[in-house]
């Protein structure tokens, strides 16, 4: 009988592996780093418990955020969606409620998402593809008609227009009557994701801060239950990243935040009580887990060390996630059901808040309702039929997870000392730190596909050459016309001299140094449109040129 573990890999591993070889030259997780056959005691030796663990509820927060977890209240099922003009998508959103779903997450089309009007000329064939269009509050009120803002919490996936597609909630729930601390949810604002991975900004780097702080203390005053930011490593992980360059890179930004926001005077307790994380969740199942926990650990004492926190809140890394996208394949589309299913449970076991499940058809188009509806309950059978919420971190104290995290955890640092020894995340984008270790990620794995040392079943291997077409849902062709209609009527419709005042007093907010919200949602109360108000800040801010990096 073995003493240890070296021995045992000596005399017994090393010697089976005579007869019967590895299936692979490397056992790795995402990063490249090699994953042991067997791990034990040793690899846990100076491990302290309540260093590293603790308890839920409490610091480090690694077993999660609340203390009673999913014992008290299962994660938030927040399915996104959106798609043609705001009348359809409030249609998809009635019927995913009436499904058992417990959030709203809102997609904006390109048009929406960097700041202009679904009838600008620059704009044509891009409406209403990949997200609803929204140009003003009419279609905002239309988006959200008999949706009970008080009662269900809303996500908005949207970035350089984050503070106006905010103001329009706004508005919307000041015309149903629903006080604001009565609102609830996410907005995502992550404008320094878009310099790195995405590309939908508008405005430089420095004034789009300022939207992002004066948000964050206008919600404190006035909307103390949404979540002023998401702070997004799910688009830069779906550009290739590894998961621990995923996890880097989001805290570097939400440090950058963080000194933007206490440079405007700002409190970070305070303000960082409102904060949220996005993460992707794609298939090498316990590396997913392991980043969560360790995502958890370090933004607690960042928070604790470098911040000075007192407030357990702020200390608390909460988050959404998002099964991955780039791991949906358009061939064989039915495994991606499966994937979604592995990478949802280590969301999960991971501690997530809040949860999207990918439908099997998006790596075709928008999911069909039957693929949504399937897309939802993958949730909810994690949730009623497996027992998996029913303990509390059910993974703590592997010997194999809690290495793993520590591994991880190891490595996020690494490259958080890098991007501090640069001048932090800023810096480290403009001279395009970040957007060479994604491309050389992204690269490698390429590689390995094409290498198949990465196996992708129905892309590489296990190819089907007989597999049927898939019935795939189609945004109406007319919706471009269709809006440029809408919106002729809606311009025809409002008061031209209100909508004036509104943006002159922007104009000068803008040009000073005043909080732009009050501003934003005056002239969007006003029914001023996302592209009047964009083209009044891009007059005075000018727009973000990327340095490109190759």
């Amino acid at each position: 009988m073995s003493n240890n573990k070296k021995q045992w890999l000596k005399e017994v591993y090393d010697k089976a592996k005579e007869k019967f070889s590895e299936r692979k030259s490397l056992f790795a997780i995402s990063s490249g780093s090699k994953v042991e056959p067997i791990y034990g005691p040793e690899d846990l030796a100076s491990w302290q418990y309540h260093e590293k663990l603790g308890y839920p509820g409490e610091y480090p927060f690694t077993r999660g955020t609340q203390s009673t977890m999913y014992r008290g209240r299962l994660w938030t099922m927040r399915q996104y969606a959106g798609f043609g003009d705001a009348a359809e998508s409030n249609e998809r959103f009635k019927y995913l409620l009436s499904q058992g779903q417990t959030g709203l997450s809102v997609a904006f089309d390109l048009p929406t998402q960097i700041g202009y009007d679904s009838d600008d000329e620059i704009v044509e064939g891009e409406v209403g593809k990949v997200g609803v269009a929204i140009s003003s509050l009419a279609d905002m009120e239309a988006l959200t008609k008999d949706l009970p803002l008080d009662q269900v919490t809303t996500s908005m996936t949207i970035n350089a227009t984050g503070a106006m597609l905010l103001a329009l909630y706004v508005a919307a729930a000041k015309k149903q009557g629903v006080a604001l601390d009565k609102i609830g949810g996410t907005i995502q604002n992550d404008i320094l994701k878009e310099y790195i991975a995405r590309g939908t900004y508008i405005f430089p780097a420095e004034h789009s801060l300022r939207l992002l702080t004066d948000q964050m203390s206008w919600c404190y005053q006035n909307a103390p239950k949404f979540n002023t930011i998401s702070i997004s490593g799910y688009h830069m992980r779906e550009a290739g990243c590894t998961a621990a360059q995923e996890v880097a890179f989001t805290l570097a930004n939400a440090i950058q935040y963080s000194d933007a926001a206490v440079d405007a005077g700002l409190n970070f307790d305070e303000f960082a009580s409102q904060f949220s994380f996005f993460w992707a969740c794609h298939s090498i199942f316990f590396e997913e887990v392991a980043k969560f926990r360790a995502a958890k650990r370090i933004w607690a004492r960042i928070a604790k060390e470098r911040f000075n926190s007192k407030s357990p809140r702020a200390q608390m890394l909460r988050f959404h996630t998002q099964t991955g996208g780039a791991t949906l394949t358009a061939q064989q589309v039915d495994n991606n059901v499966v994937r979604t299913s592995y990478q949802a449970l280590s969301a999960v076991l991971g501690g997530t808040q809040s949860l999207h499940t990918n439908s099997k058809d998006e790596a075709l188009a928008i999911p069909t309702e039957e693929s949504a509806q399937l897309a939802l309950r993958t949730q909810q059978l994690l949730a009623y039929e497996t027992g998996i919420a029913d303990v509390i971190d059910p993974l703590a104290g592997s010997y194999y997870v809690e290495a793993l995290t520590d591994k991880l955890e190891n490595e996020i640092n690494s490259y958080l000392e890098k991007i501090d020894d640069m001048g932090g995340s800023l810096i480290a984008i403009s001279q395009g730190y970040q957007q060479r270790e994604i491309q050389e990620s992204a690269y490698i794995m390429q590689k390995q596909i094409e290498e198949k040392s990465k196996i992708v079943v129905g892309v590489n291997d296990f190819i089907n050459p007989d597999e049927p077409p898939v019935k795939v849902f189609r945004v109406d062709p007319s919706i471009g016309e269709k809006r440029v209609n809408q919106m002729k009527k809606f311009r025809k419709s409002r008061d031209m001299q209100l909508v004036e005042v509104a943006l002159d007093k922007l104009k000068i907010a803008a040009e000073g140094e005043e909080n732009l919200m009050p501003y934003l949602i005056e002239a969007f109360e006003s029914y001023a449109t996302i592209g009047e108000v964009c083209q009044v800040l891009r007059e005075i801010w000018g727009e973000y040129e990327e340095n490109v990096t190759l």
